[in-house]
Formats: structure tokens, C-alpha cells, sequence
């Protein structure tokens, strides 16, 4: 079970990490966000949340669990305005 909360973080986020992953619910969240980075590289979150079901937020748990996916360079989010990161596929 991947462990998807900081030691630092709270008893009741600790509790809410396993239970979605004991659900099965994260598996599912990892293979949406995969598959937008795949159909969609080079997007920030705020960008896929716009090609895929998972809101910037949930994206922006899972896709640093994917090994499948890398962080790419920052850049400016044509949906947020801000600077973010973007995700590609890892490269073999």
C-alpha cells in the first residue's frame, strides 16, 4: 500500500490516506491521471483536470505517486496563471 501522507501530517489525514487507498479509490486516481499525462503531455494539474474526471486537487496528489510520470520544467498555467509544473511520461 503506497503511503500517500507526510509523518508531519495530522492523525485524521493519516486515516483518510489509508482509507482511500484500502478502498481502492487512489488506484483508480493514479490510472485516470496516467492516462490524461499519456494522451496529454506537458499539461500542469489545473491543465488536466480540464481533459479528465479528477479535479486539480486529486491530480495534484496522485501524480506524484506515478512512477510512470515525471515532473517536467515549471511554466505559466493557461488556466491559473501562475507558474506550475508540468507532467510527462517517463522516458524509457
Amino acid at each position: 500500500m503506497i503511503k500517500n501522507y507526510r509523518n508531519t501530517d495530522s492523525i485524521s489525514s493519516k486515516i483518510a490516506g489509508d482509507d482511500i487507498e484500502l478502498s481502492g479509490e487512489a488506484t483508480k486516481q493514479r490510472q485516470i491521471a496516467l492516462r490524461a499525462v499519456i494522451d496529454h503531455p506537458g499539461l500542469t494539474s489545473r491543465e488536466l483536470s480540464k481533459v479528465c474526471v479528477l479535479d486539480r486537487y486529486m491530480l495534484a496528489r496522485r501524480l506524484p505517486e506515478i512512477i510512470e510520470i515525471e515532473k517536467g520544467d515549471m511554466r505559466m498555467c493557461k488556466e491559473g496563471k501562475k507558474l506550475c509544473l508540468t507532467w510527462w511520461p517517463r522516458k524509457k
